[in-house]
Formats: structure tokens, sequence, C-alpha cells
């Protein structure tokens, strides 16, 4: 009985060891990961020791802090996507209604500043008004026409605008988009009529430009005919002329060489010399034979030989 009593007694205090000493392993662990801190990519650590942020932030990866007394909140750093619709108002009073996109983050050395300025809500607290400020100051400057076609100016100017806003927060604004611009349906058909009439003001410029095209070119081809057909002409006129002038010259020589034969004696030329050299004077044959005519005429018949 007393062997019995013992062995109980031992067992007892062998899993009351075995107890104690799980309950230590516990408190070990726990104790051990509240000492201990993991801060993921991408984010900061922020160290709260008490309720108070300290100014030291942690980097990513493993770090060890107080148990029980100092907390560490992971802030991310990564780039996040605001939408947001923010309506506005033109220069000439059109309401416009705007989808914005913002990709921004939180700088990592101003992290422990905005978690203990503004908190974890810093979307709420500040880029909403911010955006919301933004749009409506620099879509006042704009016509609603003018928003249209500059829009890439606007959209750089807003971004500028907001950046400054929101950049004393520790909020980086990487890109601004201006996702829609929307306007009323009265505007929208009225931008549909002006460039229907900009459209048919082109179409009737285009065809004006190719009528007076096609007219200059028919003007020149009609020059290019006229001066071919008077060249042609005048070609033809100079031929004729030249014509005429061979014509009279074969006229002219056929003229003297009648009057050469009809003024001829029916004598042979003469050789003079013993070069067999002809010497044809003509005028002294044309004469010569006008005085034989001459004399035969006066003589009478008693003086003339008889046969």
């Amino acid at each position: 009985m007393a062997v019995t009593e013992t062995y109980t007694v031992k067992r007892k205090g062998a899993m009351g060891k075995i107890i104690t000493s799980v309950i230590v392993a516990i408190i070990i662990l726990i104790v051990a990961i509240s000492g201990t801190a993991i801060v993921p990519a991408g984010h900061t650590g922020v160290v709260v020791t008490l309720g108070k942020v300290s100014e030291s932030t942690l980097a990513e990866g493993f770090h060890l802090k107080a148990p029980f007394v100092q907390d560490v909140v992971n802030v991310s750093n990564q780039i996040k996507v605001y939408e947001i619709d923010a309506p506005a108002v033109s220069r000439d009073l059109q309401t416009v209604s705007s989808t914005i996109a913002v990709n921004y983050r939180i700088q990592s050395a101003k992290s422990a500043e905005i978690y203990r300025k503004i908190g974890s809500d810093y979307q709420a607290v500040v880029l909403t008004p911010a955006v919301q400020e933004s749009v409506k100051s620099v879509t006042a400057r704009y016509t609603a026409e003018e928003l249209i076609t500059e829009r890439s100016s606007v959209g750089e100017q807003i971004k500028d605008l907001l950046s400054s806003k929101v950049e004393e927060y520790g909020v980086q604004i990487e890109k601004f988009n201006i996702v829609n611009f929307d306007f009323s349906a009265e505007f929208n058909a009225a931008i549909e009529q002006k460039q229907v009439a900009e459209q048919n003001l082109l179409k009737t410029k285009t065809e004006q430009e190719q009528a007076k095209v096609i007219a200059q070119t028919e003007a020149e081809k009609k020059v290019i005919a006229a001066k071919a057909e008077a060249e042609a002409i005048l070609a033809q006129a100079q031929a004729q002329a030249d014509a005429n002038e061979l014509l009279n010259n074969s006229l002219t020589g056929l003229v003297l060489e009648n009057k050469m034969l009809e003024k001829w004696d029916g004598q042979l030329p003469k050789v003079n010399g013993s070069d067999s050299s002809l010497l044809l004077n003509l005028d002294d044959a044309i004469g010569s034979n006008a005085n034989a005519k001459s004399q035969t005429q006066t003589k009478t018949p008693a003086e003339q030989p008889e046969d």
C-alpha cells in the first residue's frame, strides 16, 4: 500500500514538472515572439513604445524589440492606385464629371511621421480632398473644349498641384491619369455638330483645291496646245515662204533665159587664144545682134548684092 502511494506521488510530481516545463516553454515562446518583428518587403516598420511613436523606423527584414513594451506597425511604401470621381466646372461654366486615377506611395523616411500625425487612413484624410481641390482649381482655368483638346497639359498641371499639396505629408504622386471627361448632353451635341461642320468645311476646301488644280492643269494643257499650234502654223508659213521664194527664183531664171534666147543671134561663142577659154559677153552679143538687124532693115534693094 505504501509502495503504491509512493508511486502515485512520484507520478504526480513528474506530471507537475512536465506541465511546468510546458508552461515555461509556452511563456518563453510568447516572449520570443513578442520580442521579434518581421517587416515585409515594400514596407517600413514604425516602432511604437507604450503608445509613443518612435522617430526611428525599421527596414525590411527580421528585427528584435522589447517584448510587451514595443509594437511594430508595418506601413506600406508600395505604389497604390486610388481612383475617384471629381466633379468640377470649366471656365465657360460647363459641368465636368472627371474620373481620376492616382498612383501614389508613402515615402519611407516619413512613414513614422504620417502614422503619428494621420494614422493609417491617410487616403481619406489627405489624398481625397487634395485630389478634389486640384481638379477643381485647374479645370476652372480652361473652357470645356480646351479640356478636351489640351487634356495632356491639364493632367500635368493637376499632378503638379496635387504633388505640392500632399508632399508635406509624405505622400508621393507617381502618376496621374484623367480616365474620363464627361460633359452634359447639350454640350456633347454641340461638340458633335461643330465637328460635323468642320468636316464639311474641310471637305469643301478640299474639293475647291482639287477643282483649282484641275482648272490650272487644263489651262496649262490649253497653253501648251496653243503654243504647239502656233509653232506648227509658223513652221507651215515659213515652209510656204521658202517654197514661194524658190518658185520666184525659178521663174526669174526662166524669164532671164527666155530673154537671152530671144536676143541670141544664133552664132556660137568665139574662142579667144590657145587656151580655148570661152568668152561670152551677153551685152556685146545682144548689141551686135541688134546692130545687124538694124543694118539689114536699112539697106535698100539696090544695095543688096545680087545673087
